[in-house]
């Protein structure tokens, strides 16, 4: 991952999140101004095929927005299955392992070329000390997708 400048263009990003269809986007709650703020929190990640962004039982709670791409999230079950779910731009990975302070629940790889947006669980905190009302917005979002992903017994797998 690159390190952290001063400003970040997100505009594609904002673009991705805010026009998103899918059942358990992000459908974000932040406007243009809470996305400024944001940008020097996150750090730009990007994917070729087939590159994993993390692995299943992986102990790091960042969290990731998707602006571009689409990433294969799967596992094992008790029955050695693999399960799968594709997810694209307008995403949120790793809300899971963000909340719940456990190891990964899934494995996430690249199935095209994605541009990702991590925000790490220290620049997290550093967010919620100097700006606690985009902070809240934030886990409001990816609580959102949380909630969606458990909802839907299809799509719960995509919890990461």
């Amino acid at each position: 991952m690159s390190t952290i400048a001063k400003h970040h263009d997100l505009s594609a990003l904002m673009q991705a999140m805010t026009s998103s269809m899918a059942a358990d986007s992000a459908q974000s709650v932040l406007h243009a101004g809470q996305w400024e703020m944001l940008a020097p929190y996150l750090v730009p990640v990007n994917l070729s095929v087939s590159e994993t962004l993390f692995a299943e039982g992986a102990l790091d709670r960042n969290l990731y927005l998707v602006e571009s791409g689409s990433l294969s999230v799967h596992y094992q079950d008790a029955k050695e299955r693999i399960r799968l779910a594709l997810v694209g731009p307008g995403a949120v990975l790793g809300e899971g392992a963000f909340f719940a302070h456990r190891p990964r629940r899934a494995t996430v790889q690249a199935s095209t070329p994605s541009r990702l947006w991590c925000l790490t669980a220290l620049r997290f905190s550093e967010l919620s000390n100097r700006q606690p009302p985009l902070a809240l917005a934030l886990v409001v979002m990816a609580g959102q997708v949380l909630a969606r992903r458990a909802s839907d017994s299809r799509r719960r797998i995509a919890s990461t």
